[in-house]
């Protein structure tokens, strides 16, 4: 039977991961307090760390909250499973490629063709924000030299 700490966690990571059902948290406790091993997919790994360490932090924090609570010292160690080799990047996104072509079946593919019209819309719409920029910069000079217009008639 699990215990409340560790139906916590596991409630936490698995809505986080791609792969719910090899999350796995094992206990035990010592003189430090509970220590909880988060054992995922390898593939969720990062999921759970997040960018800096983000994601573990904000467990731990939770679980710190929970220790309050419980009044115990929690600890979470996340399992690194080392016979995983991550694919690069390019493999991964050829199959994310590959997976939404099952997708696009009623639409027409991309062509070379139709990327000059995107830049030059893009180019039109760049053109309109400089022509602001300049109305907008033109406008300030303008009220810029009114005041300091209206500084020199000051008799000081």
């Amino acid at each position: 039977m699990a215990t409340i700490d560790q139906q916590f966690v596991e409630y936490i990571v698995k809505t986080l991961v791609n792969n719910p059902d090899k999350v796995k948290v094992d206990r035990s406790v010592d003189e430090k307090g509970v220590l909880l091993n988060l054992e995922v997919d390898p593939e969720d790994v990062g999921r759970i760390i997040g960018r800096r360490g983000a994601t573990a932090q904000s467990i731990r924090t939770l679980l710190r909250a929970l220790g309050t609570k419980n009044d115990a010292r929690y600890n979470l160690k996340i399992v690194n499973n080392d016979d995983y080799v991550p694919k690069p990047r390019e493999e991964r996104a050829e199959s994310s490629v590959a997976a939404d072509d099952s997708f696009t079946e009623d639409t027409e593919p991309v062509t070379k063709e139709s990327e000059p019209a995107v830049e030059a819309e893009a180019e039109v719409e760049k053109e309109a924000s400089d022509d602001e920029a300049v109305e907008n910069s033109a406008a300030l000079a303008e009220k810029t030299s009114a005041e300091l217009a209206d500084l020199d008639d000051l008799d000081i």
